[in-house]
């Protein structure tokens, strides 16, 4: 098989290239997205202004964030998910449906429920979607990895975010006008009669290519996967950089809406309407354009010039914070920030699945994403310490200055890493 240098250098002509976009293996990726970010908002904002209308009180509608924390501990569970099929199905495919039935069943039972009434029951049935939801997006994970080949998957990265955030829009926004004409119940059946989208998917796709249950003993399953990666080389510098490589990013956003609204002075309208239309098109551009580019490129020289772009761009809204109130340099800094962060995410996202032993690609996927979103998770405490202490500018430029490490963490790891294989492992 073509490795990412062999595409670049030799044997991977034009054609070929063109032929990415047209391969069914990318194309399914726009509706696994789809699956992976329908409930997401249902049991998030769509579901918190259900809790609202009905006069919830705020404390309590502070505890239902809680019901997310089965995306972060997903990894937990993912052992299963390698170890064991259900008999009607693969590997990957069983586990998609399982979740997907899941999903529509919690959906049904939370549609039925009254807030204001029975609170503990909507409680209840929002874990269980949380749940449900988290191990669909191990498995839809785990079934990627295992089923693309290595130029496929920058552009299949780009069509799965371009899914997700189809579908955000669709149970986050939609779904409030729905509800305003036709009630919550019709809305979250509505919703629930979409994830047939995953169903149908996860009975036409193809079997993935490395989907080959292995037989393992439960405490292999549980213990090798982990084993199997920190015994590689290098293997902690790769989850340093793993942390690292969106923490600039992570770092900006993590007070984006309070430096626009109290920071710079826009109003809620103006800041809503441009991360909501020039951000998300700005991000799935920013995607399709890494995964055009990943396999001219080279995954190592994406992955280093994306993050280049990924701090430079937060050096505008270094600029937005000196200048002050300036609607234009607004949309242009939202916009290429987006860009610049859809970019990043193709290669690195590419750069995940790379190493992942197929064997065990749901725990080591799973844990691989868990540790790339502990920026955003434990990063907010002390960027608003920097922000209130050292000002706006102050907080942009360090976060420029944030990709610095990561950047000098990957040329160390250059190499020493198969970065143009199929699998990345120490050279």
């Amino acid at each position: 098989m073509l490795g990412f240098a062999e595409n670049c250098d030799s044997g991977y002509t034009a054609p070929m290239k063109q032929a990415l976009w047209q391969r069914n293996t990318v194309w399914l990726n726009l509706f696994l997205g789809f699956s992976s970010g329908l409930p997401l908002a249902l049991i998030g904002g769509t579901l918190q202004a259900w809790l609202t209308e009905a006069h919830v009180s705020l404390v309590d509608i502070g505890f239902f964030s809680l019901v997310g924390a089965a995306y972060t501990f997903k990894f937990l569970w993912s052992p299963l998910l390698d170890k064991w099929a259900w008999p009607f199905m693969d590997r990957r495919r069983s586990w998609m449906l399982v979740a997907q039935i899941g999903l529509i069943v919690g959906l049904l039972l939370l549609a039925i429920q009254n807030p204001a009434k029975h609170l503990w029951a909507v409680a209840v049935f929002s874990v269980w979607i949380a749940f449900a939801s988290a191990t669909q997006d191990t498995a839809i994970d785990a079934y990627r990895t295992d089923l693309l080949q290595a130029e496929e998957r920058g552009v299949a990265s780009a069509m799965l975010v371009c899914g997700y955030r189809l579908a955000l829009i669709l149970s986050g926004g939609l779904a409030l006008i729905m509800a305003q004409y036709w009630g919550w119940r019709v809305t979250y059946i509505i919703m629930a009669a979409c994830m047939l989208v995953g169903v149908c998917l996860s009975f036409f796709a193809p079997h993935a290519r490395f989907d080959k249950a292995p037989a393992l003993s439960w405490h292999d399953a549980v213990a090798k996967p982990f084993f199997e990666f920190f015994m590689r080389s290098y293997a902690v510098w790769i989850l340093l950089f793993v942390v690292l490589y969106k923490l600039c990013d992570a770092f900006a956003l993590s007070f984006i809406s309070t430096f626009l609204l109290r920071g710079v002075g826009f109003d809620l309208a103006t800041v809503g309407t441009v991360f909501k239309i020039y951000g998300v098109i700005a991000i799935i551009v920013g995607m399709y354009l890494g995964g055009y580019c990943l396999p001219r490129f080279g995954l190592f020289r994406s992955l280093l010039y994306f993050g280049l772009f990924q701090g430079g761009s937060n050096a505008l809204l270094m600029l937005l914070a000196y200048v002050g109130k300036n609607y234009a340099l607004l949309v242009i800094s939202v916009s290429v920030d987006n860009l610049a962060a859809g970019m990043g995410t193709a290669a690195f996202m590419a750069f995940l699945m790379g190493l992942c032993d197929h064997r065990f690609t749901a725990t080591q996927y799973a844990l691989l994403s868990a540790l790339s979103a502990v920026g955003r998770v434990f990063v907010g405490p002390v960027a608003g310490e920097v922000a209130h202490y050292f000002g706006w500018v102050t907080f942009f430029f360090i976060s420029v200055v944030l990709m610095v490490p990561a950047l000098g963490l990957l040329l160390y790891l250059r190499r020493r890493l198969s970065f143009e294989a199929e699998a990345i492992r120490a050279t």
